[in-house]
């Protein structure tokens, strides 16, 4: 109780600190980046994401099989719960991502994340994603990891939606290997909805429930790689569900799961679950 109350007590000190940390990653990226090569870059990027995790006081659980990429690419393919979920996976292994071309009109994190490289898609034009997927099929050429979230939209983490395949196209193009990344949140070894993205929350109550959480704690789980002979995309994604379903022992079918002490309640289902 008494962690609880200093937890709202220093939250819009770890705000500040954040926002500070927001501004000098920009400074960054604008200034230092240019010059430099895209491996410097990645651990610039790794480190900038591990400070944030520990600036809103969130644990990082990793395995270590987050393999470096092969020298054709990869694309890590994982489960949507949050905005911090591209945080976590970049301080484990740095990525390029895929999101919706809303995020670079954000304030301050949407030009952040287009100057770190992000790849954008405008939803519902399907020539949109042909050329996304020509983009893709550059970088995964030039060794890069592509990070990508095929149910195309966030859930609270207790089940899993459909998982879309035209983004797995481009690995398929190119022999690119497929890892799938099963993505969880926890506070004290039980399931939590305090880190989730979706329906009506606001950008600043995720930021409010995540500071205030009390042990929150993020696993990422590396599993392995889809077998080659993959047969089309669609079957790539069925396959890549199926890992990560089994990995999180979570299906389709809603679980219950609790925002814990972070904050109220908000219960939505897949259909309000914010695109992202």
């Amino acid at each position: 109780m008494f962690y609880q109350a200093l937890l709202y007590l220093l939250a819009p000190f770890v705000l500040l600190a954040l926002l500070l940390h927001v501004l000098l990653g920009l400074v960054v990226a604008l200034v230092i980046f240019p010059p430099l090569s895209q491996q410097v870059r990645n651990r610039i990027i790794q480190v900038w994401s591990r400070m944030v995790l520990r600036i809103v006081g969130v644990r990082l659980i990793a395995p270590g099989n987050a393999a470096a990429p092969a020298r054709r690419g990869c694309i890590a393919a994982a489960n949507h719960i949050s905005w911090l979920d591209i945080l976590v996976l970049n301080a484990i292994a740095p990525m390029r991502f895929i999101a919706k071309a809303e995020i670079a009109r954000w304030p301050l994190a949407g030009w952040l994340v287009s100057l770190v490289g992000t790849l954008y898609i405008e939803r519902g034009r399907r020539h949109a994603v042909h050329a996304l997927n020509r983009a893709v099929r550059e970088r995964l050429h030039a060794g890069e990891t592509i990070g990508i979230f095929p149910e195309g939209t966030t859930s609270d983490g207790s089940l899993l939606l459909p998982f879309h395949a035209n983004l797995l196209q481009p690995a398929l193009d190119t022999g690119a290997e497929i890892r799938p990344v099963a993505l969880r949140y926890s506070q004290q070894g039980q399931r939590t909805r305090a880190a989730a993205y979706v329906g009506d929350d606001s950008l600043a109550q995720s930021l409010w429930w995540i500071v205030t959480a009390p042990h929150l704690t993020a696993e990422a789980l590396w599993l392995p790689a889809l077998p080659a002979d993959r047969s089309n995309r669609h079957a790539a994604a069925r396959a890549l569900r199926a890992a990560i379903g089994d990995a999180l022992a979570l299906s389709g079918t809603d679980q219950s799961a609790q925002r814990g002490t972070a904050g109220a309640e908000n219960s939505v289902g897949a259909v309000s679950a914010r695109d992202i």
